[in-house]
């Protein structure tokens, strides 16, 4: 197991000295064209400046996270869809050629959602919450209004034209889960809420490069066995990626917390992927916003993730031992 940092675009601050005196050496970005200041990643000049960037600074750029450019037109299967599945294809083949061989992607129309990003944890320090009566008080998005059965036809049709791309490429793709994981935001369906929706996603294509990003959190909110489902899929070797965080709550109503202070035992998840088979690559993901930060960024601060970089180290050193 390899850990990760996520960054957003590709400008040096003094965040990444700092995740470098953590002893990490691996980058994951999110380079949409907003972040970067260039073009989005389906443009090779601007995906290889990037690269050069992480490196030039010591680092080394493994994966991207995220929506790397609009896509609105694939999930939601509107006109378009198809010359933006190039654009991704595209990507896709930069990647390969710049040896980027993780892509963690999400089919969240609405993205991660959370109705509260300044609730109080532990020290004052600020949580990100969830209340789905606080959202089923919110006016129906009347412009992204899909339906499951749709998203799913969305979905099928997406990874039918992308994943023998990314196989060709040596890419792993590692699908996210929704997050939270309810049935729908607003109107704006959600599938993949359960491990058995996951399970469905699977079954569309035997490829080693179709996998999953095991999301410890949402996976929490769904109230899943998580251990179960490490030694599952990690046996299948279908985790490509892992998100680690904690909540205290359910899908729906939940608060997030420092990854010592919830209800996982993470020493004994952290073997279990070892115990899995699981090699990749994992970060410290959703972490409060501690003291003398600014919380621009909810669920990103620098200090909480130091906290949890080094609470995974001392744990994944222990069981090294």
């Amino acid at each position: 197991m390899k850990l990760g940092f996520l960054f957003f675009g590709s400008t040096p601050d003094y965040k990444w000295n700092l995740v470098k005196q953590m002893g990490i050496n691996h980058a994951i970005a999110k380079l949409a064209p907003d972040l970067t200041g260039r073009m989005a990643p389906y443009h090779y000049a601007s995906l290889e400046k990037s690269v050069q960037i992480f490196k030039d600074e010591g680092l080394e750029l493994i994966g991207l996270e995220g929506d790397q450019f609009d896509m609105s037109r694939i999930k939601l299967g509107l006109n378009g869809r198809n010359e933006d599945i190039d654009n991704y294809c595209q990507m896709l083949v930069n990647m390969g050629k710049l040896n980027i061989n993780l892509l963690c992607y999400n089919f969240m129309v609405a993205g991660w959602y959370r109705t509260h990003t300044d609730q109080k944890g532990r020290g004052n320090a600020l949580v990100t919450a969830f209340d789905k009566e606080y959202i089923d008080r919110l006016p129906l998005d009347r412009e992204n209004q899909i339906s499951a059965d749709k998203l799913w036809d969305n979905y099928e049709y997406f990874i039918s034209k992308v994943i023998p791309v990314a196989e060709s490429e040596g890419i792993k793709m590692a699908l996210h889960p929704d997050d939270p994981p309810v049935s729908s935001i607003q109107g704006v369906a959600r599938i993949f809420i359960d491990s058995d929706a996951i399970r469905k996603a699977l079954s569309l294509s035997t490829s080693p490069s179709h996998g999953l990003t095991f999301c410890q959190g949402t996976y929490v909110t769904m109230g899943e066995d998580i251990l179960n489902l490490i030694q599952e899929w990690g046996s299948e070797d279908k985790i490509h990626f892992v998100h680690i965080r904690d909540v205290n709550g359910n899908r729906n109503r939940f608060v997030e917390t420092f990854h010592d202070n919830g209800p996982t035992d993470m020493p004994k998840v952290l073997k279990a992927y070892r115990t899995s088979g699981f090699n990749g690559y994992l970060r410290s993901d959703h972490v409060p916003t501690m003291e003398g930060e600014t919380n621009e960024r909810p669920g990103y601060g620098i200090y909480g993730n130091l906290f949890g970089i080094g609470y995974i180290k001392g744990i994944v050193h222990s069981l090294k031992a």
